[in-house]
């Protein structure tokens, strides 16, 4: 106790120094912890983007690719595929249920999707959540569109509002199906998946808007109304993929090896599982990364905590001679030193920690709405508390340096006068 005390008496006496050296400890800590709640976070929500769904189908591609712009509304895809080939295969008696995907079209930089009402009654995530609408229902009418949540909010629209779908999927469109204008009926409930990105049609609507266009520009002087089109057949010729729900897990690969040898028109069926472990192993390398440069923020901090230790030590050499004097022995000494770099790391530890669940309820919900990542505000999982206890850990280890010279010195060395 005696030790203790006469280490915060000293860390309180060099304030100043001490209170700069914490800081960098405690933030260093606060970026390494964000970096990894980030991490675990953003792993979760990337998990939990499609749940329930036992395959994937679209044009022969390769697999991460057919992932992101079936699921996560990113690129394009290759090819489509055929109605006729989609019915076929959702008529096969192990399928349960299948979601149609039709992809191309854009409104504001958000993606367009056209699909059907079993959309909302099977698409899942989460651990089996389903969707749910925040305000108004699903489409039931051609020219009837739902929003994502995001979609919403960004551009503040509310169910009765029309909107204007244009061609393609860039951020922006000079050419628009202004003459087909969609109303929005519902506003899904926020999912922090890509489908608050998304804007829902029918696939009747997708149909419709694209009559009386070929190869991606309307036909002169064939410009169809939107009344008429609700006359004429709406059933679309491709799609750009589907999801496939099985009435059991078993059927799986019997039935990805029977799409995959399908021999009407190259298609490519994955499980989503696969195919997700295939892209976050590419994206884990830049996860990766950014925890090493965090690690090594942490390192600085503690070397800069080192370096404020050592150069104090030669102005500290009276007071170590004088402990020497009253009684203490060289292992004392060698603790003091210890206590004062193991007390540093830790207190930067936890104000580190303080500091970061202060920034999450600050920013946290800044950056679910400008990134859509939620981070959680919890208490610190096994991961982080070993990330803590590794740095306590290394601030001791930090600390033997300067304790083992104190150690070394000699009551005649600190008492003399150095010129």
């Amino acid at each position: 106790m005696v030790i203790l005390r006469l280490a915060l008496g000293s860390l309180l006496n060099r304030r100043f120094t001490a209170g700069l050296t914490l800081g960098t400890i405690a933030l260093s800590v606060c970026l390494l912890l964000a970096v990894e709640r980030m991490r675990n976070d953003a792993r979760e929500s990337f998990a939990s983007t499609l749940s329930g769904t036992d395959l994937i189908v679209g044009a022969r591609s390769g697999e991460v690719q057919l992932l992101l712009y079936a699921v996560f509304r990113i690129g394009n895809a290759t090819n489509n595929i055929s109605w006729e080939s989609y019915r076929d295969i959702a008529a096969h008696p192990r399928v349960a249920w299948t979601i149609p995907l039709s992809l191309g079209d854009s409104h504001r930089g958000f993606r367009v999707l056209g699909t059907s009402s079993d959309y909302f009654r099977h698409y899942r995530y989460g651990r089996d959540r389903a969707l749910a609408l925040a305000q108004g229902r699903a489409f039931e009418d051609v020219y009837e569109a739902v929003l994502g949540w995001e979609v919403a909010r960004a551009l503040g629209y509310r169910p009765g509002q029309e909107i204007v779908i244009a061609h393609g999927a860039g951020a922006v469109s000079l050419v628009e199906h202004d003459d087909k204008p969609f109303t929005v009926v519902g506003i899904l409930a926020p999912t922090a998946t890509p489908v608050d990105h998304t804007v829902h049609i029918s696939l009747e609507g997708m149909t419709a808007i694209h009559l009386d266009w070929r190869f991606g520009a309307p036909l002169p002087g064939m410009g169809v109304s939107a009344q008429r089109t609700r006359e004429m057949d709406l059933t679309p010729r491709a799609i750009t993929a589907f999801l496939v729900g099985l009435d059991s897990r078993i059927a799986t690969f019997a039935l990805q090896r029977m799409v995959n040898d399908y021999p009407e028109e190259p298609l490519l069926a994955v499980l989503p599982g696969v195919a997700l472990n295939q892209l976050w192993s590419l994206v884990g390398v830049a996860e990766k990364a950014l925890l090493l440069v965090s690690s090594l923020v942490v390192v600085t901090g503690l070397l800069g905590m080192l370096a404020v230790i050592l150069s104090g030590l030669e102005e500290r050499r009276r007071e170590m001679a004088i402990l020497r004097s009253v009684g203490a022995r060289p292992w004392q000494v060698f603790a003091l030193l210890l206590l004062e770099a193991g007390g540093l790391a830790l207190a930067g530890a936890i104000l580190g920690c303080g500091l970061l669940y202060g920034l999450l309820l600050l920013l946290g919900p800044w950056v679910e709405d400008q990134f859509g990542l939620f981070i959680t505000i919890a208490l610190p999982g096994g991961r982080e508390l070993l990330i803590l206890a590794m740095v306590v850990a290394a601030g001791l280890l930090m600390g033997l340096i300067p304790g083992y010279r104190a150690y070394r010195n000699s009551l005649a060395d600190g008492l003399t006068v150095r010129i």
